[in-house]
């Protein structure tokens, strides 16, 4: 044990001190890749996950979860072995984006609305590219057609769902740990404006934790391009693309895409859709090292395993890429779409930042607003049943 600790220190201290030496030498590519980070992280994340953070935390922390739980119980159960109240992290995480889906577990579990086993099972298929990010930034900036987008949107959510039934089988504890209640809280004595409240502040921390990721990896996979390591890596997996018809570029980009999704997904060539569109079905399936460091940092303090979700999302992403060449066939004009757009600009690719808020911000309020309904409906009939009993 002392030596694999050893061994381990010294590796992680040669990737700190290459890390460093590759700053000094690029300070100007590592300059640019921190300001593309920070155009990435303005004109997507923060607009695309701000207003569904504070969605799902109003959700949890008022109870909203409760009312479409008892609906969605007949469902949830029996396709995927959770609770109704996970419903809540399954929707959220599919119209959210990446980590949205894998923060309401997370919110869930700590409130003790959903079991141990159940929080486990449930990241393994509700951690999501939001689609927002399907149509703005795949569909219309790198492929340059909306129809591609509402197809890999429909391929994304399918798949999801069929990890979510295979998830059915995973063997995860059903006991909470840590200390955490199995029990549901009662939410009849909090105070909307202090959860409110709690809820922006919370999300605010959480989107900026994301951001800090997004730059990070951005500029750790420019430092690999500029050294070789990337090339060299993709130089070695080119010949299991060989029987593919594939070669040396295609593996650089699937190396690059798992480790940063955005960057990934906007090397792809917008003419050849055969190779472009399963790998990119494949590259938002897995969401890329970066979102799984988001994913750790929003499950830090809850003692929950991050393995359920690196499985699902690895099979989420080998779904995506099997459906995504018959499904290509749907949609006859998305080839030439593809064709006649040729290769998007970096900033071709990045969407407005009003048209990714008014798209999420519709989204989170539609949401909320369903909720709300819900809630009240299942108030009134509560209160409805208690008068007829005291008659």
């Amino acid at each position: 044990m002392i030596w694999k600790r050893r061994l381990r220190d010294g590796l992680l201290g040669l990737g700190l001190l290459a890390a460093l030496a590759g700053l000094m030498a690029w300070p100007e590519e590592v300059a640019s890749a921190g300001r593309d980070g920070l155009a990435l992280c303005g004109n997507v994340i923060l607009p695309s996950l701000f207003p569904f953070f504070v969605v799902s935390s109003l959700t949890v922390g008022l109870g909203l979860a409760e009312y479409p739980g008892k609906v969605m119980e007949r469902f949830m159960r029996p396709l995927f072995g959770v609770g109704g109240r996970c419903a809540s992290a399954l929707v959220l995480g599919l119209i959210g984006g990446y980590p949205v889906g894998a923060r309401t577990t997370a919110e869930l579990y700590k409130t003790g609305q959903c079991s141990r086993g159940e929080a486990e099972r449930l990241l393994g298929f509700c951690n999501n590219a939001g689609p927002a990010f399907l149509f703005g930034v795949v569909g219309s900036g790198v492929f340059g057609s909306p129809r591609i987008g509402l197809l890999l949107c429909g391929i994304h959510m399918l798949s999801a769902l069929v990890v979510g039934v295979l998830f059915r089988f995973f063997p995860v504890p059903e006991e909470p740990r840590g200390g955490i209640p199995a029990q549901n809280k009662v939410h009849d004595d909090v105070h909307p404006a202090a959860v409110f409240a709690g809820a922006v502040r919370d999300s605010c921390a959480a989107v900026l934790n994301v951001c800090a990721f997004v730059v990070l990896f951005g500029v750790i996979l420019r430092l690999l391009n500029l050294s070789g390591l990337l090339g060299a890596a993709a130089r070695g997996l080119s010949s299991l693309f060989a029987p593919l018809g594939l070669g040396y570029p295609w593996a650089k980009r699937l190396l690059g895409g798992m480790l940063e999704l955005t960057n990934g997904v906007a090397a792809l060539p917008a003419g050849d859709l055969a190779g472009g569109l399963p790998m990119a079905a494949f590259l938002l399936g897995w969401g890329g090292l970066s979102v799984q460091c988001q994913t750790m940092s929003v499950l830090r303090d809850t003692g929950l395993s991050i393995k359920p979700c690196l499985v699902g999302k690895l099979l989420h992403g080998l779904i995506s890429a099997a459906l995504a060449v018959p499904a290509l066939r749907l949609l006859p004009g998305a080839a030439e779409a593809g064709l006649v757009c040729g290769r998007p600009v970096q900033s071709q690719v990045w969407p407005e930042f009003g048209t990714v808020l008014l798209l999420s911000a519709a989204g989170a309020a539609a949401l909320l607003g369903l909720l709300l309904r819900l809630s009240v409906e299942g108030q009134g009939k509560k209160g409805g049943n208690s008068t007829r009993r005291r008659l």
